[in-house]
């Protein structure tokens, strides 16, 4: 037996050389575990006494991919030879053409660079069930060990780009199908077969497969170009085209030029700015979960397995329907048999959603659906573990709700509200339960979107909040804990994007301008056309609760009232800054232009009422460092455990664009002194909307980063 730190191997009586991975807990690839397994897979091919080599992970698991902290110190260094020579040093030199068979005994997973691993062996042996996949467009690079090449001559050019493209996974089983396992064993048998199978190929019983070599599941020519070339119509993202252009230069010019080629492209992506918001996103996500004196205390989560959800309403038929397909039971309450069966057909519909979508099947609809109840009494919620609290923002309504599941719940029941705007003090004010009050504020539709803010009070126990973050991630939701405020963490940090635009078109600059630049930048949807699917009484709404929580610094429009007055609704009625009619895409309507001049003669900011002149890059700056001032207040106050959180929350609440990094870490690339500068010179000129806060006052002076690190 020899061991070299991460690194095992174990030479059998069989001739069979044993190499296993052992970095728990996913078995990452670092550089010296790269190293470690040239090192061994020289020492197997120099061996007289073996024969053939089995690469195997330890813990159940079999690699999940290169460690990510190889990428952070090449993003810090900027500085390319920090990365390993894996691609042709150890999967082509060692692993592939290492004059001695190699079979991958693969359970748990093979992902990335470690699906890269398994490919570059003659075979590959899997226990069920195991995910197999290459994700690496998701952090903004292409495969960096041959993935683009063995993958399509391992199950055919169609099923790699999907594969690679969506970063989707897939199981042993269909991967058995497509041809990129050759068995699937027990986890009991999984080394027995794959040193049997290694020997068989010695002996010429089964073939010793060069997958670079193959071509027979890549098909004429002609037909992969043409998916290749259907490919790039459909993904126009830079990575995505440079992907499918190293895919193609394998089918033209052969496995090892595309590998050539991959090397080059993998290295000339991974310093890019996507490639670095991306992996910010990436480990951000991965840090919100860590909450200090709550979870490093030594508090095991509590198991949540049955909730009660009251409402039934858009949002309440959204959690609903998030909770169940996530195996969690529901009672969902409401007030009448009217409303209780509008509740239930929507989490019925919601369902459909996902049966259209492919995500489920009718079977598995009928078994979710069996796991909510619906009632009209209090006395069902007795035994339940949660109770969310889902009814509109009335807060006499909210309270007397929390009065009554306090006379039925248990004393360990967690009580929940998804407010989003007002206080939980006030909510859980008439209770005697104050520990066990939190808020959950998922964003709609619920069921499909994946942020929830975890809201805190002064008195919300860490043992509550540790089940809830527990809980968060077993609905496959991504938390952030944050303390209690007006708006919170997203909505409050995000206040300005509903107010900038509004002032800017009471400036004088084209309404569908502004949506034009916002959606280049990123952006799903422009902020005007946000307004109109969201409804006017909602931004309204919105406006009035941070109007009256920031006085100092809100801007208040008349253009959305004056909207309203012209008989204009939004997508309601058809009739908004866009007009939407059945079957087309929404066009925009110029004669509401008419509405934003008299609001402009109204507020009367323009100087000398006059259009004021932007480039398209000062609109976006105008819209954007608004946002990056207020989460500096955010952070500033505590309402965030990090900076990163508030990217988190741009990226999954807001859909800020992801390759950005978030809003934060957007910003640190533009550099804080520049944007306070930018703030200051319009707080001079158009007032307190624009007013530098302290916290970015104080970062600008010292020239320090706003803090989007994780």
């Amino acid at each position: 037996m020899a061991n070299k730190g991460s690194i095992n191997m174990e030479i059998g009586n069989d001739g069979v050389a044993v190499i296993t991975m052992i970095n728990p807990p996913v078995n990452a690839l670092t550089l010296s575990a790269i190293e470690e397994l040239k090192r061994f897979y020289q020492e197997a091919i120099d061996c007289d006494n073996v024969k053939a080599i089995v690469l195997s992970g330890a813990n159940g698991r079999f690699c999940g991919g290169l460690d990510i902290s190889v990428m952070e110190n090449v993003h810090k260094h900027g500085d390319i030879s920090l990365l390993p020579d894996a691609s042709i040093g150890l999967v082509v030199n060692k692993i592939e053409n290492g004059k001695k068979p190699s079979v991958a005994a693969i359970q748990g997973f093979a992902l990335g660079g470690g699906l890269e691993l398994a490919m570059g062996c003659s075979a590959r042996i899997a226990t069920p069930k195991c995910d197999l996949g290459l994700p690496e467009l998701k952090l903004g690079v292409i495969p960096g060990c041959g993935g683009t090449q063995r993958l399509p001559r391992l199950v055919g050019t169609s099923k790699a780009v999907d594969m690679l493209m969506s970063s989707k996974t897939i199981t042993s089983e269909e991967g058995k199908e497509l041809g990129l396992i050759d068995a699937i064993v027990s986890s009991e048998e999984l080394l027995i077969v794959a040193r049997c199978w290694a020997l068989d190929i010695v002996e010429g019983r089964q073939p010793n497969c060069n997958s670079l070599e193959k071509t027979d599941k890549l098909g004429p020519k002609d037909e992969s170009l043409e998916i290749l070339k259907c490919a790039r119509q459909r993904y126009t993202v830079p990575r995505y085209r440079a992907c499918l252009d190293v895919i193609e230069e394998g089918i033209v010019a052969g496995g090892y030029a595309g590998v050539l080629k991959e090397d080059k492209v993998f290295k000339e992506l991974v310093l890019s700015n996507t490639a670095k918001g991306l992996l910010h996103v990436f480990l951000s996500e991965r840090a919100t979960t860590k909450v200090p004196s709550v979870t490093d205390i030594g508090l095991k989560p509590r198991r949540i397995e049955k909730v009660a959800v009251v409402g039934g309403g858009l949002m309440g038929s959204g959690i609903a329907t998030a909770l169940i397909i996530s195996n969690i039971s529901v009672v969902l309450k409401e007030i009448n048999h009217e409303y209780l069966s509008k509740a239930l057909k929507s989490v019925e519909a919601n369902l459909l959603g996902f049966v259209t979508r492919g995500k489920l099947n009718q079977d598995k609809m009928k078994r979710t659906l069996s796991l909510l109840k619906g009632t009209l009494d209090y006395e069902d919620l007795k035994d339940v573990d949660m109770v969310i609290e889902a009814v509109n923002e009335n807060v006499s309504l909210k309270q007397s709700i929390f009065e009554d599941i306090e006379k039925v719940c248990t004393s360990e029941c967690i009580f929940a509200s998804n407010t989003s705007t007002i206080s939980l003090d006030v909510i859980g004010k008439r209770t005697s339960s104050q520990d066990r009050i939190l808020g959950i504020h998922l964003f709609s539709p619920a069921h499909l979107m994946p942020l929830v803010e975890i809201v805190r009070t002064e008195n919300t126990s860490p043992q509550v909040i540790v089940d809830v973050i527990k809980f968060t991630k077993i609905l496959k939701k991504v938390p952030i804990v944050v303390k209690n405020c007006t708006g919170f963490a997203v909505n409050r940090s995000f206040f300005p994007y509903m107010q900038g635009p509004d002032l800017l078109a009471n400036l004088g600059v084209d309404i569908f301008r502004i949506d034009r630049v916002i959606t280049e930048f990123g952006m799903r949807l422009g902020p005007f056309q946000l307004q109109d699917l969201t409804g006017y009484g909602i931004f309204l709404a919105g406006v009035e609760e941070f109007v009256a929580a920031y006085p100092d610094r809100a801007f208040q429009s008349p253009l959305v009232q004056l909207m309203v007055e012209n008989g204009r609704e939004g997508k309601k009625n058809g009739k908004g800054y866009y007009t939407y009619n059945k079957g087309s895409k929404p066009e925009a309507d110029r004669p509401v232009l008419q509405i934003v001049e008299e609001s402009m003669r109204l507020t009367n900011i323009a100087p000398a009422g006059k259009p004021i002149s932007v480039t398209d890059e000062e609109i976006l700056e105008m819209i954007f460092f608004p946002v990056v001032n207020e989460a500096c207040r955010v952070i500033e106050e505590g309402i965030v455990v990090r900076a990163s959180d508030i990217d988190i929350a741009s990226v999954h609440g807001f859909k800020f664009p992801s390759e950005t990094g978030g809003v934060m870490f957007w910003a640190d690339t533009i550099g804080c002194e520049y944007i306070y500068l930018k703030l200051k010179g319009w707080y001079e000129a158009y007032g307190d909307f624009f007013k530098p806060s302290t916290f970015l006052e104080q970062k600008a002076a010292k020239g320090l980063p706003l803090g989007g690190s994780c």
